[in-house]
């Protein structure tokens, strides 16, 4: 028993790059793997430089380590969210790696085409027609597209 805390556990058998940093940010890479297909950190890794290395760690670490681990709403509700963000910032890039997690959390090709028309009208219709064209190129890319049934008039 370890006389100063009275606990028996012995606390320098605790590896050294045990931190909360390191747990969080291999939760986030799992989440992002999880979310973006399975290679994606890897191959973001093989990118990685000097320079914008520390965002890397930011968004393992704070955006999926963190937020996307969090209990409090499940990933499909978190993958909607974010498209509607993404859409209203005009982030084509990252929008369409959330129209790929939100397929991969559930959302369907009706649900995607919905939340984007629902941001026609708190966005603008602009910002969803690019949104659009992102989330249509994705889906062409899956073979998804083939699900909807034609729109009545």
């Amino acid at each position: 028993m370890n006389s100063q805390s009275g606990s028996s556990r012995n606390w320098t058998s605790v590896p050294k790059d045990m931190t909360l940093e390191n747990i969080t940010r291999d939760a986030g890479r799992r989440v992002m793997n999880e979310l973006m297909g399975e290679g994606y950190v890897e191959a973001k890794d093989a990118k990685r430089n000097s320079f914008s290395g520390v965002l890397d760690d930011y968004a393992e670490e704070v955006c999926y380590g963190r937020i996307w681990s969090r209990e409090g709403i499940d990933r499909k509700t978190r993958s909607i969210v974010n498209i509607a963000v993404l859409t209203a910032l005009n982030r084509s890039h990252s929008l369409g790696l959330h129209v790929q997690a939100a397929i991969a959390n559930g959302c369907s090709v009706v649900e995607l085409r919905e939340i984007l028309l629902q941001t026609a009208v708190y966005c603008g219709l602009p910002a969803a027609g690019e949104a659009f064209k992102v989330a249509e190129e994705v889906l062409r890319t899956r073979h998804l597209l083939e699900q909807l049934q034609p729109e009545p008039k």
